[in-house]
């Protein structure tokens, strides 16, 4: 039975309608001609085709993780703490809702789950969901795929609410902490949960409804006027959902970047998902991949590339990864993308005939005896 559900309180944000009175890293933020800016930024063909070779991914190892026989497991993020591999993933047991789990490998290939990081709080606006991602990963391409710290502490953003079951609406986003991030230990949630909300004072038109799975990086250039970037997913009705940023000085008050979403698909008829952001730097661009549903057929994971985070151009050629076996025939979707060792790993959630699990597609073949 779903439990009672209290309003997430409204942000105090202001807004203001001589633009002198804004802050000035928000006014720098702002686009002055969207189109004209769009044009400027826009990748080119060559450009896009070049990063679609060095991420593309057409050997499938297969099963990599999988939950309990009442579990489905989804929403991969991974680290590296010293000499082991670490994923953060999520998981609903008896479809009441999805909680924050941790597994450990020592190479990227076979894993073992630790335990538990974020519970259910059982009262207040994440009840009944706690669906974490680490964030402030080394977002460099190839790179040490370390986690970063502010203030001495590691941190998570979380989708929360409180009502049971699959996602249901209403979802904020709050954010959480540790020292250590290697332990299946609770992580703390901030005081200033939820930082972003659908009931926001300056909440857009498109995230309305509901916020999904976020990300965040540090941009140590403040190129937005900030250095944390968040990304994320949000809708204002089932079926359509779109991608749009917010800025942070401090990882718990957080802003939102522009009138509207930075991607989105299926705008012709209003309907299709993009979703599950993950943000990595290449040779002096940004590589966004996300997830995609419902302007095409099934579940599959692309990408789109940006110099300046706020315009991106997409990807329209052959998925990254898509459904191709029982296992993932339903959903291949939600993607972690990394490359070590001149290999590029690409951790993402399959549906099929062996349920929600998270698999793995790889640059190189990696399976035994081939």
């Amino acid at each position: 039975m779903q439990g009672s559900m209290p309003v997430p309180p409204r942000r105090r944000r202001i807004y203001f309608k001589s633009s002198f009175l804004l802050p000035l890293w928000l006014l720098i933020s702002v686009p002055a001609s969207p189109a004209a800016d769009r044009a400027a930024a826009a990748i080119d063909a060559a450009t896009l085709e070049r990063v679609y070779e060095e991420v593309k991914t057409p050997f499938k190892y297969g099963i990599v993780l999988r939950g309990a026989s009442n579990q489905m497991v989804d929403c991969p993020s991974l680290f590296r703490h010293g000499p082991a591999w670490y994923m953060m993933y999520v998981a609903i047991t008896d479809k009441t809702g999805y909680e924050t789990f941790l597994a450990r490998s020592e190479d990227l290939l076979n894993w073992r789950t630790l335990g538990k990081v974020l519970s259910f709080a059982g009262k207040g606006w994440d009840a009944w969901q706690a669906d974490g991602g680490v964030a402030l990963v080394d977002p460099r391409w190839g790179g040490s795929a370390a986690l970063g710290r502010y203030k001495g502490r590691y941190w998570m953003s979380y989708l929360g609410g409180a009502r049971q079951g699959y996602e249901p609406d209403p979802l904020s986003i709050g954010m959480a902490w540790t020292k250590d991030p290697t332990r299946a230990a609770e992580w703390t949630r901030a005081k200033e949960n939820p930082v972003l909300t659908p009931c926001d004072a300056d909440v857009r038109e498109f995230e309305r409804l509901t916020l999904y799975k976020s990300t965040i990086i540090r941009d140590d250039s403040r190129s937005l006027g900030a250095p944390f970037v968040m990304f994320y997913n949000a809708k204002v009705k089932n079926g359509y959902e779109r991608i749009g940023m917010a800025l942070s000085r401090d990882m718990v008050h957080w802003s939102r970047f522009g009138p509207n979403c930075v991607l989105a698909n299926g705008e012709d008829k209003q309907n299709g998902i993009s979703g599950d952001p993950q943000i990595v730097r290449m040779n002096g661009l940004w590589v966004m991949f996300y997830f995609g549903a419902g302007w095409k057929p099934k579940a599959f994971d692309t990408f789109a590339v940006s110099r300046d985070l706020v315009h991106w151009t997409k990807w329209e050629g052959p998925h990254l990864v898509e459904p191709s076996e029982p296992w993932d025939e339903t959903y291949a979707h939600k993607p972690w993308v990394l490359k070590h060792n001149g290999v590029v790993y690409h951790f993402y959630c399959a549906v099929g005939n062996q349920g929600r699990v998270i698999a793995l597609a790889t640059s190189k073949d990696l399976r035994p005896n081939r």
